[in-house]
């Protein structure tokens, strides 16, 4: 796909949007709400679709905004995706919605995000993160809400240092489709191996960094 981008610098209606692009009131007001209530810039992203178009309809203008604040031990992240194209319906522009809850509790740096498709607020993709620094040791579950809520994977990573090589051990769990593999890296200087190993497939990667811009990665 081909992708322009343009950020706008300050959320205002004194900068003028390109002639090219004709936004109609509906998609104005978005940006008004929008840009008034952010903190921070919104960012305009413009994508062309594949295909054939008569007219502007090959545009795909997306516009992004997020923020962040803090309660007590709290930090809040949110934003929105929405889409910037003419239409009388404003619930119907939201693409997506996400909120992030991050604390920490006894050495463990926990976050929980929760991603709403568009104004779908009765089911959301749930993406749950511990990391324990000093036990260089990171937990990641993907889970879904809607009438109850149901881990879909789960995943761990443990790395150690010896001998001046690091290695990595990453087991890792579907509950949808009961797999179950493990990866465990193993890297020092210019040299990493990567074994993937299922109770089906196995798989290994040698990987060997040739100069600044040549790797050889040959997978077996």
């Amino acid at each position: 796909h081909n992708f322009l981008e343009s950020k706008i610098a300050n959320p205002s209606f004194s900068q003028k949007l390109p002639t090219t692009v004709n936004m109609k009131t509906s998609t104005i007001a978005l940006l008004t709400i929008i840009g008034t209530a952010a903190a921070g810039k919104p960012q305009l992203s413009i994508n062309v679709r594949d295909g054939s178009f008569d007219d502007l309809e090959g545009l795909d203008p997306t516009l992004t905004w997020s923020d962040s604040t803090a309660a007590g031990d709290f930090n809040i992240e949110y934003g929105i995706e929405a889409a910037a194209k003419p239409t009388s319906d404003l619930a119907s522009l939201p693409k997506k919605i996400w909120g992030k809850l991050s604390t920490d509790v006894s050495g463990w740096g926990v976050s929980a995000r929760a991603d709403f498709d568009g104004v779908e607020f009765s089911k959301a993709d749930i993406e749950i993160d511990a990391t324990n620094d000093e036990a260089d040791i990171d937990i990641h579950i993907e889970a879904s809400a809607s009438e109850g809520f149901s881990v879909n994977k789960v995943e761990a990573t443990k790395s150690l240092d010896s001998d001046g090589a690091t290695i990595t051990i990453n087991p890792r769990y579907d509950l949808d489709t009961e797999e179950a593999d493990i990866v465990v890296a193993y890297s020092k200087d210019d040299t990493s191996v990567e074994i993937t190993a299922s109770q089906d497939a196995q798989s290994v990667t040698f990987s060997q960094q040739i100069d600044d811009d040549n790797r050889v990665s040959p997978t077996l």
